[in-house]
């Protein structure tokens, strides 16, 4: 929360612009992008998540990220922060995107996130369990598909590389395209010190060290598939 957070605040244009969440839940981002003072509409296609919302954004509508029910290049950013990983299908995820570019305004913002591919590698590994043969058949298959079927646990996912994710952007029409690594390269000794010893790291050196390599590596994008999560921005052209 705290990276992204950081991440948007960085490349959002200033308050009190138009902001669309599609997938925005039960209004999480809304919630602090709220007090920083923009405008939140959440879209979600789950009735209970769209109640939460509408107690903290703007508003809150039931939607479709890919039929989004709003004007053409009505809003100054657009955050799709959750749909493209729920999307299994390359064509779906292309028009979900081509509906965040049809209602954001020109020069506006689009900001679209995606699982890592390895992420689930890291976070077996940190859970000290990879190596049961069940677990370990289960990652190779996501390892080789990008896919995770969501039969036995988490839910249906699709998981992206940093390329990957920064070309559908690119491709939808939007320029400028780049990714970042929201948890940076060491996310996954923070799981396994947690893990280990049943205690929270927030707070920790740990921690801010955890914090610090995260930002030091966003120049290298080498480092991206080291990341469980990973932020494209891009802008539709002016």
């Amino acid at each position: 929360m705290l990276r992204t957070q950081e991440l948007l605040r960085r490349h959002l244009p200033p308050a009190p612009a138009a902001v669309l969440d599609v997938g925005g839940g039960p209004g999480v981002h809304a919630r602090w992008l709220v007090k920083d003072g923009y405008m939140v509409n959440v879209v979600d296609p789950v009735p209970r998540h769209v109640d939460a919302a509408r107690q903290v954004a703007t508003n809150a509508e039931l939607g479709d990220a890919r039929d989004l029910r709003e004007p053409d290049a009505k809003y100054d950013a657009v955050l799709v922060l959750g749909p493209l990983y729920h999307l299994l299908e390359r064509s779906d995820r292309d028009t979900a995107l081509a509906e965040a570019y049809r209602v954001v305004r020109r020069g506006g913002l689009i900001a679209a996130a995606g699982i890592n591919r390895y992420a689930s590698l890291f976070e077996h590994t940190a859970f000290a369990h990879l190596y049961k043969d069940g677990v370990r058949r289960s990652i190779e298959s996501i390892l080789a598909s990008r896919i995770h079927d969501g039969k036995k646990s988490f839910t249906a996912a699709y998981f992206h590389s940093g390329a990957e994710l920064r070309d559908e952007v690119a491709e939808a029409g939007f320029e400028d395209a780049e990714v970042f690594g929201i948890e940076g390269p060491t996310w996954a000794m923070l799981k396994a010190t947690e893990q280990y010893t049943g205690e929270s790291v927030i707070g920790s050196e740990l921690f801010e060290s955890t914090l610090t390599a995260a930002r030091m590596a966003e120049p290298y994008p080498d480092l991206l598939a080291a990341s469980s999560h990973l932020l494209a921005v891009g802008r539709r052209p002016e």
